[in-house]
């Protein structure tokens, strides 16, 4: 339903909006639209999150020959279509959650919406090197849950110097034959207790004080060149795949001043997928900093979904 906003903007007016279209905005719209709630996804310009950046999904439930990334999320979307989701293309630009209904723009597009829930994600870091790009699900990674099956027997790198590094490092040595570690400082941001296991583990090899400048292969990852950030000398190591550790940045820019949200600009959760304003709710990696996977992700939306329609209903009885 529409109408004209004093601003003269169109305004639509809606029960449950939902930003973002990965695997937990899709699951939350799964639910709500089972529940009659008719609800809108706004897509994001990079729909269907991470996993459109995915080649062979094998870690999820219900699937035993694996299947592609974007082929999942189509029928992620197809399913919540299926049931009378509405999808509208774009970003949201700006929300004001300060008083019911709540307002957001998409462009010259105002949405009003009962209750809204946030599942735009986050975004891995990269290099931003165009043989990495070019490379991406071809050897090119950021997440060894997701992929490091795929390098058994084989030799990789991991990029990062913190926690997320060794973490990730330390899980591809239950696959890989050797794992390269390439930091750019000859320290580590790791806390000690990740330093020491890292340390010890027998397949993890060190290279300090180095960038990875370019990834070379045409159709598959099959060596780097990392550059010394002391003398400029630079090395080719023979591997055949590359993980970025270098951090994840939520999607939250536009929430700033909205929602409450931590020093890395993820959002905070109350009461399991309650945000700091009631009546919005948050699913996926838009505040999960540990897991980042898309069965915990679908998860999370299918929790905000329940928990947006039960508020609703609860305010209805009341009025």
């Amino acid at each position: 339903m529409g109408r004209e906003s004093s601003q003269g903007l169109l305004a639509m007016v809606e029960k449950v909006v939902i930003v973002g279209s990965g695997p937990a905005g899709l699951t939350a719209a799964i639910y709500a639209a089972r529940a009659n709630l008719a609800p809108l996804v706004v897509e994001g310009l990079e729909a269907g999150g991470q996993l459109m950046l995915t080649t062979d999904v094998d870690n999820y439930p219900g699937f035993p020959k694996g299947l592609l990334g974007p082929e999942m999320m189509h029928l992620f979307k197809e399913q919540a279509a299926r049931f009378g989701t509405k999808f509208m293309p774009g970003n949201v630009d700006r929300t004001d959650f300060s008083k019911r209904p709540f307002k957001l723009w998409v462009e010259d597009t105002l949405i009003e919406a009962e209750a809204v829930i946030i599942a735009t994600g986050a975004t891995a870091m990269w290099l931003n090197i165009p043989s990495e790009t070019k490379l991406r699900g071809h050897g090119v990674s950021a997440c060894a849950t997701c992929d490091g099956f795929f390098f058994k027997d084989k030799d990789v790198v991991v990029i990062g110097g913190g926690d997320t590094a060794m973490e990730e490092a330390t899980f591809l040595t239950k696959f890989a034959s050797k794992v390269t570690v390439v930091h750019r400082r000859e320290k580590l941001r790791a806390s000690k207790i990740m330093q020491a296991k890292a340390m010890a583990n027998p397949k993890i090899k060190w290279h300090w004080n180095g960038t990875v400048t370019e990834v070379l292969g045409d159709k598959a990852v099959e060596g780097v060149i990392v550059k010394d950030t002391r003398t400029g000398k630079t090395d080719v190591l023979h591997v055949q795949g590359l993980f970025l550790a270098i951090g994840h940045k939520p999607n939250t820019e536009f929430l700033k001043g909205q929602l409450e949200m931590d020093e890395l600009g993820y959002l905070k959760i109350h009461d399991n997928t309650l945000s700091s304003v009631e009546g919005v709710f948050i699913a996926g990696d838009v505040f999960d900093r540990r897991y980042r996977q898309a069965v915990t992700a679908a998860a999370s939306g299918c929790q905000a979904a329940i928990d947006a329609e039960r508020w609703l209903e609860a305010r209805h009885a009341k009025h």
